[in-house]
C-alpha cells in the first residue's frame, strides 16, 4: 500500500480488518517494522483521537513520530500555483509539502473543507497539492470529503460485535449547533458497502450525502423505519451536499432509547466529539449499549493496520540498508 486516503487503496477490506484485530490482540508483534522510520503528522485542523491513536499506532511500530498543528505552529500555506504571494502567506505548498517528504518516510495529513465551495472541497485541493509536491506516500488523518481510519477503526468494531454475517447497519443522521462536513458519513457509508453489509441511511430531506459514496444503500427520510431490527446505529451529523455546507435544525432527530424500541439489540456508535443531548442522548451514551469508547480505542489499531502496510511498501533497498546500518553500530 503507497498511500492511504480511501477505501479504494485497500485490495481487500476484510483481510485488512482481520490484520487490525489480529494487532489488537498482539500489539508488540511488529515493534520493529518502523525501525529508523519517520512518520509525520500534519495537522491544519485539531485532533484529538486521530492525533494521538497514529502516534500510538507508529510508536508500537517502532517509528519515530514528528506531530506539528500546522495552523497554530506553521507558517500560513498559499495553495494557489502561480500565486504573487504579496499577501497574508508566507510559504508555498509546493516548498512546504517537498520539505516535509525529505523529513518523513511517510506523511499524514488532515485538512478539513471550507463548506462554501463543493467543488473546491470535492476536488481536495489541498491533499491533491500535497501528494503531488511531497513525493513521500500519505496517509489521511481526514480530509475534505472522507475520513479512512475513523471508517477502518468502525468497521473493526462492528466485526468484533457481529453476531451475523450481514447485520443491518444504519447511519442516522443527528442535530447540531452548527454545519460539519459530510467526510465522516460519506466514508463510513463508503466503507460498510464495501465490506458487503446491509446499510441504511436515514436523513432529514436535503440532508442527501454525496450519491459516489453511497450507491447500494437504502436511503429514507424516516428514522424510525430505518432503526427497525437494526443491529448498529451510527449517529452523525451532517451538512448538505447538494445545498453546499447548509444545516438543518430538528432536535427530534436526536437518538433516544426510547427510539430504538423495535431494536432491542442494537449497539450505537459515533466518532467522538460528541455534543450530549444535542446529537445522541446522554442515556444512550452512558448505556451498555455504547460502543464509542470502544470504536476511539480501535483507532489505535486501525492505524496499526495501515502503516504496517505502507511500512511494507516503501522500498526494500532502503529497508534492507537502514537495518545494516543499525547492525554495523
Amino acid at each position: 500500500m503507497k498511500h492511504f486516503t480511501t477505501v479504494h487503496d485497500v485490495h481487500d477490506v476484510h483481510a485488512l480488518v482481520a490484520e487490525a484485530i489480529a494487532l489488537k490482540q498482539n500489539p508488540f508483534a511488529h515493534r520493529d517494522a518502523g525501525l529508523n522510520k519517520t512518520l509525520g503528522l500534519f495537522f491544519m485542523n485539531p485532533s484529538l483521537r486521530t492525533r494521538l491513536s497514529t502516534q500510538k499506532a507508529a510508536q508500537l511500530l517502532g517509528m519515530n513520530v514528528l506531530a506539528m498543528n500546522m495552523d497554530k505552529d506553521g507558517w500560513a500555506l498559499e495553495l494557489e500555483d502561480g500565486a504573487v504571494m504579496n499577501g497574508s502567506k508566507v510559504e508555498h505548498i509546493r516548498e512546504a509539502a517537498a520539505v516535509l517528504g525529505q523529513y518523513c518516510d511517510i506523511i499524514g495529513l488532515r485538512s478539513f473543507p471550507e463548506l462554501h465551495d463543493r467543488a473546491t472541497d470535492y476536488s481536495e485541493h489541498t491533499f491533491v497539492k500535497f501528494l503531488h509536491h511531497c513525493k513521500t506516500p500519505v496517509l489521511s488523518l481526514e480530509s475534505a470529503t472522507l475520513h479512512p481510519l475513523q471508517s477502518l477503526a468502525d468497521l473493526i468494531t462492528i466485526q468484533s460485535h457481529a453476531v451475523k454475517p450481514k447485520p443491518k447497519v444504519v447511519l442516522t443522521w443527528a442535530p447540531h449547533v452548527k454545519a460539519l462536513p459530510q467526510a465522516v458519513a460519506n466514508s463510513f457509508a463508503e466503507w460498510i458497502l464495501a465490506a458487503e453489509m446491509d446499510l441504511t441511511i436515514a436523513h432529514p430531506p436535503g440532508m442527501e450525502l454525496c450519491a459516489d459514496y453511497t450507491a447500494g444503500a437504502t436511503i429514507t427520510h424516516n428514522q424510525d423505519e430505518a432503526l427497525a431490527d437494526a443491529d448498529f446505529v451510527y449517529v452523525k451529523n451532517w451538512s448538505s451536499s447538494n445545498d453546499y455546507g447548509k444545516t438543518y435544525d430538528d432536535a427530534s432527530w436526536m437518538l433516544t432509547p426510547g427510539k430504538l424500541h423495535n431494536a432491542p439489540d442494537a449497539k450505537i456508535m459515533h466518532c467522538l466529539p460528541v455534543r450530549r443531548d444535542v446529537e445522541l442522548s446522554a442515556a444512550l451514551l452512558d448505556s451498555n449499549r455504547s460502543l464509542v469508547t470502544e470504536q476511539a480505542a480501535n483507532r489505535v489499531f486501525a492505524a496499526m493496520a495501515v502503516l504496517k502496510r505502507m511500512l511494507e511498501g516503501l522500498p526494500q533497498t532502503q529497508n534492507a540498508m537502514q537495518h545494516e546500518t543499525v547492525n554495523a553500530l
